[in-house]
């Protein structure tokens, strides 16, 4: 498997999503942030106990060859690039996955074998059918200790009920120190102009030290590294900046049909600044991901059987995906990066130009942000800043 081709593929999928999310009418003026990474994940698990359409659905949005290719990207993935690199002295960061299972079902050895040693995943077997409000219960209590309190209530009450047989769930947690912290005592409020034409007052943090700055004829890219550990790999925060104060859907849609070239876009040089400014922000968001996977493409798992490779025996019973709860939040200030995302996943029966300098980067409208492992490319967090007052 050719690992650079699979990150491409990664960050295309991550930007198709992120185009699609940020598009929708229902969220066209809401702070945003996600981790597609989750999801991914989430779906290749899926992918790894289906077959035939099915499959090759998920495979085909996934951008994968085979099942193969896939749950190998993945391992490598949990084992390589999510192990916390807080001990070398970089980014704090956790992963986990888990999988809970009605008590009468087994998993198949086969698939088994891929969650358990592939994807990590902690097994357990529960009581679906009596108790479906301790389990929803449970995942939710697990969501929050391993995101440290940040993502709670992962599954709605309700969301899973004597039909669930299996819940699929990962949950992600980053904590980075900006490799150069913002001085506190030079934070002044500011205006940020919204997309409606008005302006809010919001902290704006600034530095005088040089950045890592790139600019295009319609876009600037701001470069901030965490503090990076004795280990190979690098984690920075990307700050994708239009240059109208409404451009910022026109940007999300050009980066997804160009995501292939992120690398090219990013900036590895420091330059002088003149006037920088970014604001503090904080976000939570939440989403049932079905419908934004369906207008996607990714149908059948939803509504077909298919998820034949999964469990031993359901007598005749087919599995399908009823639904793909998601929760991110992130919260950015003088200090770094505090992130965290969870996704569950229930199956019931049934061109350049030349940088000036100095340069400014005032972001004091709305933009994207990126939070991206650079040795390998892999994308943790993809959201949009509309309005920094709202959390």
């Amino acid at each position: 498997m050719d690992l650079r081709e699979s990150i491409t593929n990664q960050t295309n999928v991550s930007f198709t999503i992120a185009n699609h999310l940020f598009s929708n009418a229902s969220h066209s003026d809401m702070n945003i942030v996600f981790s597609p990474l989750l999801l991914q994940l989430v779906l290749s698990i899926i992918a790894a106990g289906s077959d035939g359409p099915v499959q090759q659905q998920l495979l085909s949005f996934l951008q994968s060859k085979s099942t193969d290719h896939l749950i190998s990207f993945a391992s490598q993935l949990v084992s390589v690039v999510l192990t916390d690199a807080s001990p070398a002295g970089g980014p704090l960061l956790s992963f986990v996955d888990g999988v809970w299972i009605d008590k009468t079902l087994s998993l198949q050895p086969s698939f088994k074998q891929i969650v358990s040693t592939d994807f990590k995943a902690n097994l357990s077997s529960v009581d679906f059918q009596n108790k479906a409000a301790e389990v929803t219960n449970e995942v939710n209590l697990w969501s929050e200790k391993e995101t440290n309190g940040l993502i709670k209530e992962l599954l709605p009450q309700g969301s899973i009920d004597g039909d669930t047989r299996l819940v699929f769930a990962n949950a992600l947690y980053f904590k980075g120190i900006w490799n150069d912290k913002f001085d506190v005592s030079l934070t002044k409020n500011n205006d940020f102009h919204l997309l409606n034409g008005n302006s809010v007052k919001v902290p704006f943090m600034t530095s005088e030290m040089d950045q890592f700055i790139r600019e295009f004829n319609d876009f600037k890219v701001l470069g901030l590294p965490y503090k990076q550990g004795e280990d190979k790999r690098r984690f920075s925060m990307y700050i994708f900046l239009p240059n109208s104060k409404d451009g910022l859907s026109a940007l999300v849609e050009k980066l997804a049909s160009k995501s292939e070239l992120l690398d090219r876009m990013l900036p590895y040089h420091q330059v002088e600044v003149g006037d920088f400014r970014i604001p503090r922000f904080k976000i939570l968001f939440g989403l049932e991901t079905s419908d934004v996977l369906k207008e996607l493409g990714v149908v059948l798992p939803f509504s077909t059987g298919g998820l034949t490779k999964m469990v031993d025996s359901l007598e005749g019973q087919n599995l399908c995906v009823s639904n793909i709860f998601h929760k991110s939040f992130i919260e950015v200030n003088e200090k770094g990066t505090e992130a965290a995302a969870a996704t569950a996943a229930t199956i019931l029966v049934g061109s350049t130009m030349r940088v000036p300098s100095p340069i400014d980067f005032v972001a004091d409208h709305p933009f994207l942000f990126v939070i991206r492992e650079d040795l390998t490319g892999t994308i943790l967090f993809v959201g949009q800043v509309l309005n920094p007052l709202v959390d």
